[in-house]
């Protein structure tokens, strides 16, 4: 979900200058269970600094352990947070924020794809409702 699409001198900024090109909502992590997401945002931000690259596989990957070693040799904080400033005030947020570099990755979820209606189809021999499901040409089952 885009919230907002902001000119990037709008845009939070670390100390550096360097501003961010996004803007996750943080209660999208526990909701979705996704701490590798952050792991991830923070390796990737050593690698960076540091000049490397790191494969890792799926559920057998940098520990956190590892990767506040990769932080720390980068000369960041091992937290993963740094300060960051409002692209609009220039003033500095009252919390240290996590910052780094991850791969995002559009879905196609399009409405056009989705949508699926019928007037009348197949019914299950047994109870005499429309099948379920797009793909079996399927309906609203009654009561639900």
């Amino acid at each position: 979900v885009i919230a907002r699409i902001l000119p990037e001198e709008d845009m939070p900024y670390l100390p550096d200058g360097t501003p961010v090109e996004i803007v996750l909502n943080p209660l999208g992590v526990p909701s979705r269970m996704n701490v590798g997401q952050i792991l991830e945002t923070h390796l990737e931000w050593a690698a960076h600094a540091l000049g490397l690259y790191f494969a890792t596989p799926v559920f057998d990957g940098a520990t956190e352990v590892e990767i506040k070693k990769w932080l720390d040799e980068a000369g960041m904080p091992k937290s993963g947070k740094t300060e960051l400033f409002d692209g609009m005030t220039g003033g500095k947020f009252e919390q240290d924020v996590t910052v780094g570099y991850i791969y995002m990755l559009k879905l196609s979820h399009l409405v056009d794809d989705k949508i699926h209606a019928r007037s009348i189809g197949p019914y299950s021999l047994i109870t005499q409702q429309p099948l379920g499901g797009k793909a079996q040409f399927g309906g609203q089952r009654f009561g639900e």
